[in-house]
């Protein structure tokens, strides 16, 4: 029988934020090999992990697949996704969104995928050319600007202020103008260890779907877990959690390639990531 020592670790990233709850906290209430490294931060440093080799696999940013693409797989059916409104990925705008053509625009920089969503929607949709910064959102006020992206946690926590008269829920703006969901996160692993551990990906990917399952039963319990996190009541957090899924169907992939689309023509990939490489999980 192999010894832990001789088992390969496994790295696996999991996005830090409340949205991510009902799988992490299902994770953590299992029993795993001990080799099973859970690894939380948001989605920028996850993506910095996975592309240098300090994750294996795990939830990234769909940016990282789609500037990337030679260097992951898809493990299929997993996704941070939304159809429609998604609840913490928002533009926070002093003026009507559809004004901001010159004025600036602070970006979160912890999401690249949100950052690009939000120039499609603006851009594209909108029609408006703002100035753009990237930083934290806490320089907000200092930097005195007409608007922000804001996601996850810090975008639920602004939700609660009244400093901004506009708010604008990207998922909702993507699938009025699309008709299709957004995916903001992928579960992704490098090609190599995937090649390398097959039966090991395998197994993980079986794992991450079976506690996207059990999920859906406990719900109630991971709320109140996760809602002290803003804080939030416990019932809102909830009806948050309902709203975000977790699957990579048929159309969400098909969301997945269009915003690809518009990567390419925003120069942020440097070619075209399609078909998508998803891998599944043998029985």
């Amino acid at each position: 029988m192999m010894s832990d020592v001789a088992k390969p670790v496994a790295r696996i990233g999991m996005v830090h934020y409340i949205n991510m709850a009902p799988l992490v906290e299902t994770w953590k209430a299992r029993v795993h090999d001990r080799n099973w490294q859970l690894i939380e931060a948001h989605p920028a440093a996850l993506n910095r992990m996975l592309a240098s080799a300090e994750i294996d696999l795990g939830f990234v940013s769909s940016h990282e697949y789609g500037i990337r693409p030679d260097a992951y797989l898809l493990l299929d059916d997993l996704s941070i996704s939304s159809t429609g409104a998604v609840g913490s990925v928002l533009l926070f705008s002093r003026v009507e969104p559809q004004h901001l053509s010159g004025r600036t625009v602070l970006l979160s920089v912890q999401s690249k995928t949100s950052v690009c969503l939000v120039r499609i929607v603006l851009e594209r949709f909108f029609s408006v050319s703002p100035v753009y910064v990237e930083d934290e959102i806490g320089n907000a006020r200092q930097r005195g600007v007409d608007a922000v992206l804001a996601i996850g946690d810090d975008a639920l926590r602004l939700k609660r202020g009244e400093a901004y008269r506009y708010r604008l829920d990207l998922g909702e703006v993507w699938m009025r103008y699309t008709g299709l969901p957004f995916v903001f996160g992928v579960c992704a692993v490098r090609s190599g260890f995937a090649k390398a551990h097959p039966r090991l990906v395998d197994d993980i990917h079986r794992e991450l779907l079976v506690c996207r399952e059990l999920a859906n039963i406990t719900l109630a319990d991971i709320c109140a877990v996760a809602a002290p996190r803003i804080p939030m009541e416990i019932e809102t957090c909830r009806t948050y959690l309902k709203g975000i899924e977790y699957n990579l169907g048929p159309r969400k992939r098909e969301a997945l390639e269009r915003f690809y689309t518009y990567l390419f023509d925003f120069n942020e990939a440097v070619k075209p990531c399609l078909p998508l490489k998803i891998r599944k999980a043998e029985e």
